[in-house]
């Protein structure tokens, strides 16, 4: 019976040699997993870096952006507001010119009738100048015309011979 345990101990002996070879086998094919994902890391490390650089200067110059534009905001709203009152400064110019306006226009339906008259009474104005203007005209022209003047005698043209054209 006691080479059955001698045997029992060389076969648990080999299969724990054979465990400890596969082991040995196992981690010498994760250290070159380990050394290449080792390497990736580092690599991603380095660029993690940049991105943080990068990502510091871009917030550096988000930083400045907002300012500036905080600032822009501030003197747009001052010109806002000045186109606001220049607004509301047109808005009481139009109501004030509605109210010229509709008190023209009362006070002409009021004098309508005078307005007319103004307009007639002009007509007839005009006329009777028209009237003594021409009076003065025939009248000079009377003066400076001799009494003869209706006896004249017509010359007759010789008419030039077409050289283009249709004929008549």
């Amino acid at each position: 019976m006691e080479v059955i345990l001698y045997i029992a101990a060389i076969i648990a002996a080999i299969g724990f040699l054979i465990l400890c070879v596969s082991v040995g086998m196992t981690l010498f094919s994760l250290k070159s997993i380990l050394n290449s994902l080792s390497g990736t890391l580092s690599g991603i490390e380095k660029q993690m870096e940049g991105i943080t650089r990068e990502t510091t200067s871009l917030l550096i110059k988000t930083n400045s952006l907002a300012e500036d534009i905080q600032q822009k905001s501030a003197e747009l709203n001052t010109v806002v507001h000045a186109v606001k009152g220049m607004g509301e400064s047109v808005n009481g110019l139009n109501a004030s010119v509605q109210q010229i306006t509709s008190s023209i226009s009362k006070s002409v339906e009021q004098n309508e009738e005078k307005i007319a008259q103004v307009v007639q009474w002009s007509n007839v104005a005009m006329g009777i100048a028209d009237k003594w203007k021409k009076r003065k005209v025939i009248e000079q022209a009377q003066e400076v015309m001799p009494e003869d003047v209706y006896s004249f005698e017509p010359v007759q043209a010789d008419k030039p011979k077409r050289k283009w054209g249709r004929k008549k």
